[in-house]
């Protein structure tokens, strides 16, 4: 049984027991002359939970911690000038095991690696079976012993509310921990980036170079590598900027229309449509800007006698406005909508029309959740690279005319990770650097707007 369907097979008695364990408890209060503590489907949850939890961390195990031990038996078939050589010795080597167990063969094999590659495949058919028995054995022994407490004095909501909230703090610990985890790896990489080249070069240079050590590497250019990242921060909020003064009026404005002029029907069907630009793929809108966009953009400037680049900073904030606006106008719709009706029948008990009324009372009192739409916007607007790529290009150009072609920094960041990368290299540590810069720029803002929410945010009771 492959592991898709052991893990059907855990939900499937589970949801079996549920029904057993609530038909169980409903039945003993039917009679009248029992009170349980809980109702029935707590009872009922109680016994799916018990029949599934255990056995799904269980395969969870398994799957983690199989192949580090198969790995460790494989280790005994290694010939001694490779079990006593260094680690890379070692990883390729596995790295051949593994091939022959996924049928990937080159040229000819040395029999330690088939036989090893032959043992390894044996071992995930015992794997299987085991854990097939284990699994399924585990879920029906922990079913039945959950089913088996169902009786007056067992208390099933207060066991469900514990254990859903131990898994509601084990979700949040996961949260935290990637957090810390993906802020120390940038920020250990980005040290030793400032180990070769002195942070004031990197934080104000005014020109973007980098290059491999060396002129006969591949890529290297030949040139004198430099490494300020002024320009594409530049480019960064020159790009935002221009999304920003497209999507923040159109995406308020729409919701202002959608909250408090549209009819219900209207807003069933505009709403919708509004959302499915968010569903768009970002390399679909990338399209959109280097095809469409950027040659109209171009045509039109030039048309007016100016200069315009073929991959322009307009072109690619056009689109990327047009990509954040259902962030807006969703979240700050929902904001008005929220706003408590008395403060706008007060408001027109005074003689206030509706726009004065929407103007002064409801857009202050959404002003907060209409601020944090606009933070989600800008940190969109930040991190999207697709649409740069495509249409703004990759020239590290310290430029503010929106008609030139600039690049931002998560373009950068995959430009210089793109294909194998000599991880002892500048060039590649700066992509570190980048992105830890782009992670302070970005907790500034936050930290800017959770300010001004705190300013205007008021209390309603």
């Amino acid at each position: 049984m492959s592991f898709f369907n052991l893990v059907l097979s855990v939900l499937v008695i589970g949801a079996t027991f549920f029904v057993f364990g609530q038909r169980a408890a409903a039945g003993q209060q039917a009679t009248g002359t029992i009170k349980l503590h809980s109702r029935s489907h707590y009872h009922g949850i109680w016994a799916a939970i018990t029949s599934t939890l255990p056995a799904l961390l269980i395969l969870v195990a398994l799957g983690l911690g199989k192949d580090l031990l198969f790995q460790h038996w494989a280790r005994d078939f290694f010939p001694p000038e490779v079990s006593g050589g260094n680690a890379v010795d070692r990883a390729i080597a596995l790295a051949k095991i593994s091939n022959v167990v996924a049928g990937i063969i080159f040229g000819e094999v040395e029999p330690w690696v088939q036989s090893a590659g032959e043992a390894w495949i044996r071992w995930e058919s015992n794997t299987i079976v085991v854990a097939n028995i284990l699994v399924l054995g585990i879920s029906l022994t922990g079913g039945l012993l959950g089913y088996q407490r169902i009786n007056v004095g067992f208390r099933a909501r207060n066991n469900v509310e514990r254990i859903l909230t131990w898994m509601l703090i084990g979700s949040s610990t996961v949260a935290i921990f990637t957090t810390i985890g993906i802020v120390l790896s940038v920020l250990f990489e980005s040290i030793r980036f400032f180990k070769l080249i002195p942070p004031q070069d990197f934080l104000f240079g005014l020109e973007w170079n980098p290059q491999f050590e060396g002129a006969e590497r591949a890529g290297s250019g030949g040139g004198t590598a430099t490494y300020g990242m002024v320009p594409m921060f530049v480019g960064t909020f020159l790009i935002s900027f221009i999304a920003l003064a497209v999507a923040v009026p159109v995406g308020l404005f729409c919701a202002i229309y959608l909250a408090e002029y549209a009819t219900p029907r209207v807003r069933g069907i505009v709403k919708p449509l509004l959302e499915i630009l968010a569903g768009v793929p970002t390399v679909v809108y990338g399209f959109f800007a280097a095809l469409t966009v950027a040659p109209v953009v171009k045509s039109v400037g030039e048309s007016v006698g100016l200069e315009v680049a073929s991959e322009s900073a307009l072109a690619a904030g056009l689109v990327m406005g047009v990509m954040i606006i259902p962030f807006i106008s969703s979240l700050s719709d929902d904001v008005i909508n929220a706003v408590p009706q008395a403060l706008r029948d007060a408001a027109f008990g005074l003689g206030s029309t509706k726009s004065e009324a929407i103007r002064q009372v409801v857009l202050p009192a959404a002003l907060p959740g209409i601020v944090a739409a606009v933070i989600l916007a800008v940190s969109r607007a930040v991190g999207e690279t697709m649409i740069v790529v495509m249409a703004a290009g990759l020239a590290a150009n310290l430029s503010f005319n929106p008609l030139d072609a600039v690049t931002t920094v998560t373009s950068q960041i995959v430009t210089i990770l793109v294909g194998d990368q000599e991880f002892e290299s500048a060039k590649t540590l700066s992509a570190f650097a980048l992105a830890l810069m782009l992670i302070v720029t970005t907790l500034a803002l936050n930290y800017y707007a959770l300010q001004i929410v705190k300013k205007y945010r008021e209390q309603y009771e």
